[in-house]
C-alpha cells in the first residue's frame, strides 16, 4: 500500500500508525532509503525554452572534452596574465583554485546521502520548480539583454572619446563593441554563476534533510558548505571576469609596450561588465523576490492562519512554491546582488585608482589598479579556510546537556577568514600601494580598509541583533503578538524602521574616516598641490568592506538550503527530533539572509559613492574641465534629487503590488482545492502543486 493510503487509514485507526512509527524508525537505524516512492509532487513552474537546452547540454557534455577546453583555456589566459603583470597572474591562479575548491565542496556535499525517498520526491519537485522558473526567467533576461546590448553599441557609437583614448587610437568603433562586449559577459558571468549556485543549493537542502536524522552538527556542515559551493562561484566569477577583459584589452592595446596605450585607460573600458551584471541582478531580484514573497504569503495565510495547519504541511498546495522561492529568491537573487556590488566596487575603484595616480603622477599605477583585484582574490582564498575551519568536531560535551548554538558556530568561521583577510590586506597594501614620495601612504590605505573590514563586522552584529530572537527587539514583537494582529503589526513596522539608523550611522562614519585617512595619505595632485588620496580612500575601506564577502554570502546561502531542509522534514513525516534539528538550523538561516541584505545593502551604499565619483572623473576627462562638485541649488539638479527619490518609492510600489496580487491568486487557488477537495484535509487527496507554482512564475 502506499504511503498515502497508510496515512489514510490512519487517520481512523490506530494500526497504520505502527507501520509508518516502523518505516521511519528503521530508516533512522539503518540510514537507507524507503522501499518505495509513494508520493509524486507536481512540478512547481513550467520549463523554459532555449536556456533549458543550453543547460540540459552543459550537463551532458563529455568531461574529457569539457576538461581540454578548460585546459587550453586556461593556458591562454595565463599567458595573457603573465603579459599584463604578475599580479594578474596571482589573481587568476587564485581565482581557477578558488574553482577548484568550489568542485571539492560539491563533490563533498553531493557525496552525502539524500535521505527516504519521501525526502527526494520533495526534493525533486524543489529542484524541477526552480528549474523550470530559471528558464523561464533566463530567456527572458537573455532576449532583454539581446535588446540592451544592441543599445549600447549605438550610444557608444556616437559617443566622444578622451583625449588620452583618442592618442592611443582607440575608434569609435572599437570602444563601441569592446563596451557591448563587456556588458554581454557581465551578465553572462552573473547570470551562470547564480544558476551554478542554485543548482547545488536544490540538491544539497534534501542531504542536510538527510543528515539531520544523524547529527545536528552534520547537517550545519552539509548546508553551510553547499551555500560556500555557491559563494566561491560568485565572487571567483566576479574577479576572474574582470581579469580576463582587463588582460585582454591590455594585450589587444599593447599596454605596457613602446606606443601602446597607458594603463590607466583600460579600467574604463570594463564598466559594461558592471551593466551586465547589474542588469542580471535587477531582474534576479526583482523576478524571484516576487516568487519567493508572493508564495509564502500565499501559503502561509490560507495554511497557517485559516486552515490551522503546520508551516510546510504537505497538505498545503502552495508548499512545494514556498520551498521553490527560497532558492530563487533567497540564494540566486543575493548572489547576483553581491556579483553587481563587486563588480561595480572593483571597477570604479580600479578608475579611481588610475585617475589618482595620474594626477600624483605615479610612475607605475599598476598596483593601485590591480589592487581590488587582489584583495578579492585573497577574498575567496582566507572564506574557503574559514568554511573549512567549520568541521564535525563538537565543541561541547554531550554529557553537559547545553547544546551549541548554530550560529556561533558559523561566526567562529566568519572570524577566521577576517583575521586572514586582516592579514592579506596588509600584506597587499605595503606591497602594491607603496609609493616612494609618500612612504607612509600604504599605511593610511590600510587604515581605510580596516575602517571598512570593522563596519562590516559591526553590520553582521546589527542584522543579528534586530532578528535573533535572543536580542530585545524580537522578543518586542514577539511580546506584542500576545495582543492581536494590528499590535504585532505595528511593533514590527516600527523596529524595522529604527534597524535603519544604526547602518546609515556606520556607512557615514566609514565615509567620512576612510576619506580622511585617504586625504593625509601624503599623495597630492603635482599639478595643484592639493591632496589627492580622499577617494581611493574611500575605495579600499569598501575592499576592506567586501574582503570577506565570499563567506558572508555562505552565510546567506546558508538560510535557504536550511528552510529547504526544514520543509523537506516536515512534509515526508519524520520524526520530532529531526524536525526539531532543521527549525534550529532554519532559525539561524533566517538571522544569517537577514545579515546578507544589510551587507549587500552597505557594500552597495559604498560602491554607490565609487560610483558616483568615479563618474565625475569620467565627465572631467571627457571634458577637459574641473568637475569636484554637484551644486543641489541647481533647479535641474535639485529636481533631478527628488525624481531619483520618487522612483525608488514608485518602484517599490510596483514590487508589492505584484507580491500582493500574485499572493491573492495564490490564496484564490489554495482555497478552492481545500473547498473542491475536501479529502486534501484527511490524507486521503494529493494537493495540485503546480498550479500555485505557475502561478507566482508568470508573476515573478
Amino acid at each position: 500500500a502506499s504511503l498515502t493510503d497508510v496515512r489514510a487509514r490512519n487517520n481512523g485507526s490506530g494500526s497504520s500508525g505502527t507501520a509508518i512509527s516502523m518505516m521511519d524508525v528503521s530508516d533512522l537505524e539503518g540510514g537507507g532509503f524507503s522501499p518505495t516512492k509513494t508520493r509524486r509532487y507536481a512540478r512547481a513552474a513550467p520549463q523554459g525554452g532555449g536556456l533549458s537546452k543550453l543547460i540540459h547540454i552543459a550537463q551532458h557534455a563529455d568531461p574529457q572534452q569539457v576538461k581540454a577546453a578548460a585546459a587550453v583555456g586556461a593556458l591562454v589566459l595565463f599567458f595573457l596574465a603573465v603579459r599584463t603583470a604578475w599580479t594578474a597572474v596571482f589573481v587568476m591562479l587564485a581565482c581557477f583554485a578558488s574553482l577548484a575548491f568550489a568542485v571539492y565542496l560539491a563533490k563533498w556535499v553531493l557525496a552525502k546521502d539524500e535521505g527516504t525517498a519521501d525526502m527526494q520526491e520533495v526534493s525533486d519537485a524543489i529542484r524541477e520548480g526552480a528549474d523550470g522558473f530559471f528558464a523561464t526567467q533566463y530567456n527572458l533576461i537573455g532576449k532583454l539583454a539581446g535588446v540592451v546590448a544592441i543599445a549600447i553599441y549605438l550610444i557608444y557609437s556616437a559617443r566622444a572619446l578622451t583625449k588620452e583614448q583618442m592618442d592611443a587610437g582607440i575608434g569609435q568603433q572599437t570602444f563601441a563593441i569592446l563596451t557591448t562586449f563587456s556588458f554581454c559577459t557581465g551578465a553572462l558571468a552573473s547570470a551562470a554563476s547564480g544558476y551554478v549556485g542554485m543548482w547545488v543549493s536544490v540538491r544539497a537542502n534534501v542531504r542536510v534533510a538527510g543528515a539531520a536524522r544523524r547529527s545536528a552538527r552534520e547537517a550545519l556542515m552539509v548546508a553551510l558548505r553547499a551555500g560556500g559551493f555557491a559563494a566561491i562561484v560568485v565572487v571567483s566569477m566576479t574577479v576572474l571576469g574582470v581579469s580576463v577583459l582587463f588582460t585582454f584589452y591590455s594585450f589587444m592595446f599593447n599596454v605596457g609596450r613602446p606606443g601602446g596605450t597607458s594603463i590607466n585607460e583600460m579600467p574604463l573600458m570594463l564598466v559594461g561588465y558592471g551593466f551586465g551584471a547589474s542588469f542580471v541582478a535587477l531582474f534576479a531580484q526583482l523576478g524571484g523576490g516576487i516568487y519567493t514573497k508572493a508564495a509564502d504569503v500565499g501559503a502561509d495565510l490560507v495554511g497557517k492562519v485559516e486552515a490551522g495547519i503546520p508551516e510546510d504541511d504537505p497538505r498545503n498546495p502552495a508548499v512545494i512554491a514556498d520551498l521553490v522561492g527560497d532558492n530563487v529568491g533567497d540564494c540566486s537573487a543575493r548572489g547576483a546582488d553581491l556579483f553587481e556590488s563587486i563588480a561595480a566596487e572593483v571597477i570604479s575603484a580600479m578608475i579611481l585608482g588610475a585617475t589618482m595616480a595620474k594626477k600624483a603622477q605615479i610612475a607605475d599605477s599598476t598596483g593601485f589598479i590591480m589592487f581590488p583585484l587582489v584583495v578579492h582574490a585573497l577574498d575567496c582564498l582566507v572564506s574557503a579556510a574559514g568554511i573549512m575551519s567549520v568541521n564535525e568536531r563538537v565543541s561541547l560535551n554531550p554529557r553537559s546537556g547545553v547544546k551549541e548554538d548554530p550560529y556561533e558556530i558559523i561566526k567562529g568561521g566568519y572570524r577566521v577568514s577576517m583575521g586572514l583577510s586582516i592579514v592579506g590586506f596588509g600584506i597587499a597594501t605595503r606591497v602594491m600601494l607603496y609609493v616612494e614620495d609618500a612612504p607612509s601612504a600604504w599605511m593610511h590605505f590600510f587604515a581605510c580598509g580596516m575602517v571598512g573590514t570593522a563596519s562590516a563586522y559591526a553590520f553582521v552584529f546589527i542584522a543579528q541583533y534586530y532578528t535573533d530572537y535572543k536580542y530585545p527587539p524580537v522578543r518586542v514583537i514577539a511580546e506584542a503578538s500576545t495582543t492581536g494582529h494590528g499590535t504585532n503589526i505595528i511593533a514590527g513596522v516600527g523596529v524595522g524602521m529604527e534597524s535603519t539608523a544604526a547602518p546609515v550611522i556606520c556607512i557615514s562614519a566609514a565615509i567620512i574616516t576612510a576619506y580622511w585617512f585617504g586625504q593625509t595619505s601624503g599623495l597630492t595632485d603635482k599639478s595643484t598641490g592639493e591632496p589627492t588620496g580622499g577617494l581611493f580612500g574611500t575605495a579600499v575601506a569598501t575592499m576592506g568592506m567586501l574582503s570577506t564577502a565570499a563567506y558572508v554570502l555562505t552565510m546567506d546561502v546558508f538560510g535557504p538550503i536550511a528552510d529547504n531542509a526544514g520543509g523537506i522534514v516536515e512534509m515526508s513525516d519524520q520524526p520530532e527530533s529531526v524536525r526539531e534539528c532543521t527549525d534550529a538550523l532554519d532559525a539561524v538561516g533566517n538571522t544569517t539572509k537577514a545579515t546578507t541584505k544589510g551587507y549587500a545593502i552597505g557594500s552597495a551604499a559604498l560602491a554607490s559613492f565609487l560610483l558616483f565619483s568615479a563618474y565625475m572623473d569620467e565627465v572631467e576627462a571627457f571634458t577637459g574641465k574641473p568637475f569636484k562638485q554637484v551644486d543641489i541649488a541647481v533647479p535641474e539638479v535639485f529636481v533631478a534629487g527628488l525624481l531619483g527619490s520618487m522612483i525608488v518609492y514608485l518602484f517599490t510600489a510596483f514590487a508589492c503590488t505584484a507580491v500582493g496580487r500574485s499572493a491573492q491568486e495564490v490564496v484564490t487557488e489554495v482555497r478552492r482545492q481545500f473547498r473542491e477537495r475536501p479529502g486534501i484535509m484527511t490524507r486521503e487527496e494529493k494537493p495540485d502543486y503546480g498550479r500555485g507554482g505557475s502561478i507566482v512564475a508568470q508573476s515573478g
